[in-house]
């Protein structure tokens, strides 16, 4: 907007410079053409020498604006202000009208001039100084970058205020939206709202927030309740199947099944859990993330080894966070057991945790068939699987409990671009010294 206006002042500025600069000229020619007219009654009357005599009587009392020469035709000066015939001049047509005129530049000066051949062979010059209008043009360009600098100053301050005001109300919502974002959907804006477009906007985006934390707690409430309920009667049935004599095969089926169930609804309660505690904080102990995750691989790197992978952990040690050992040790788990699962002999396996400035960088990566790129926009979702994988054992649940674990800890889950394979980067809040033991 300041550019704009910056913009439309220089080109207002410069449609009045050349109005003032056409105005004076046409002045300058006005004068001209009345000193043309003046001499031509006189050399009506009277030709050469009425002429000259008005040309020594306006030379006598000349101001250095007006340049006057009459010459005869052996080019000796017969009047006038100068004593010779300007060098870049060529004298153009024998009356005294003002066009052609021509304009040159001598010592610096501009002249506006008509030069003639008068009958007979002799060169008339009638010229008027423009060093007035330029001088006055000079005075206006210097004006006007004065204005155009005070224009850029004023346009860069009131831009700059008006950028600020809005760019921070605009930081407002993008600071909601990044709380939203990391897994706090009660996050709101605090204070007022303005009756404007952005008190609108706030107040549109916590009526959608509001929405959508009745539905998910509404769906949460549902599947927690259903898991629940159902999870107790299986048990049951497990007891019951266990006294059964006889078809053996078949109960050991049976208890194989309900024992997935059970496991399913046993992932939904501890996904549900982790998201209810999501942003409180209470619970959260200083862990040593990076024994955690060194225990943890020690106990798959033989599976993977077992299973013709190839199994490499680069940890850095003593990565202090405030979280729960059992949590972070299940996620680590669901993550790397799923990687062994997914890829075949020959593939590879890595776990990485490193200093990432005021966080630490998890990295898990395997070199597997990766995610379907139809499915990597809902990965963390409840029981989203590819179409390729049904007929592997799972539910779909292990990144949705990987990304409740994680909001619950307050990190932050990326699935960065990879050629191969399946890449997911974790990064957890370093632990604060006051909240250190």
């Amino acid at each position: 907007m300041a550019l704009a206006v910056t913009v439309l002042s220089m080109v207002g500025m410069g449609l009045q410079y050349r109005l003032v600069e056409g105005r004076m000229m046409a002045a300058q020619r006005a004068l001209l053409t009345a000193d043309l007219d003046g001499f031509a009654a006189l050399y009506d009357q009277r030709r050469i020498i009425a002429l000259r005599q008005a040309i020594e009587y306006r030379g006598a009392a000349a101001t250095g604006e007006e340049m006057l020469l009459l010459m005869d035709r052996n080019g000796k000066v017969l009047a006038g202000t100068r004593e010779g015939w300007p060098k870049q001049l060529e004298p153009e047509g024998a009356d005294f009208e003002i066009e052609p005129a021509q304009v040159f530049s001598e010592a610096g000066v501009r002249w506006l001039a008509v030069a003639r051949d008068l009958p007979g062979g002799f060169p008339l010059l009638v010229a008027r100084s423009l060093k007035p209008v330029d001088d006055t043009l000079a005075a206006m360009r210097r004006g006007m970058l004065g204005l155009l600098a005070a224009i850029l100053v004023a346009g860069a301050g009131v831009g700059w205020m008006a950028a600020r005001s809005v760019m921070a109300r605009i930081g407002r919502v993008n600071a909601l939206a990044d709380r939203v974002a990391e897994g706090e959907l009660d996050a709101r804006l605090s204070g007022a709202r303005s009756d404007d477009e952005f008190g609108m906007l706030e107040t549109h985006v916590h009526a959608m927030l509001d929405r959508i934390q009745n539905l998910n707690r509404a769906t949460h409430r549902l599947s927690d309740t259903i898991a629940h309920e159902l999870r107790t009667p299986l048990n049951r049935m497990l007891q019951k199947l266990a006294k059964i004599d006889g078809q053996e095969e078949v109960t050991a089926d049976l208890r194989a099944e309900m024992r997935q169930a059970i496991k399913v609804f046993d992932s939904l309660l501890d996904i549900s859990r982790a998201e209810a505690d999501q942003g409180s904080g209470g619970g959260l102990q200083p862990v040593d993330l990076s024994a955690v995750a060194r225990e943890v691989w020690e106990l798959y790197e033989p599976l993977a080894e077992d299973k013709g992978m190839v199994a490499d952990a680069s940890i850095l040690p003593g990565s202090m966070v405030l979280g729960d050992r059992n949590l972070i040790a299940q996620m680590l788990s669901n993550l790397i057991e799923n990687a062994i699962k997914y890829c075949a002999a020959g593939d590879r396996v890595t776990l990485s945790l490193a200093d990432a400035g005021d966080r630490y960088l998890m990295r898990v990566a395997d070199t597997g068939p990766g995610l379907p790129e139809d499915i990597k926009g809902e990965a963390f979702e409840r029981f989203v699987r590819a179409e390729r994988d049904r007929g592997i054992k799972g539910h779909g649940l292990g990144l949705a409990l990987v990304r409740a674990i994680a909001a619950r800890h307050g990190a932050r889950l990326e699935l960065p671009p990879s050629d191969t394979g399946f890449v997911l980067e974790i990064t957890w809040p370093k632990i604060q010294s006051s909240r250190a033991p």
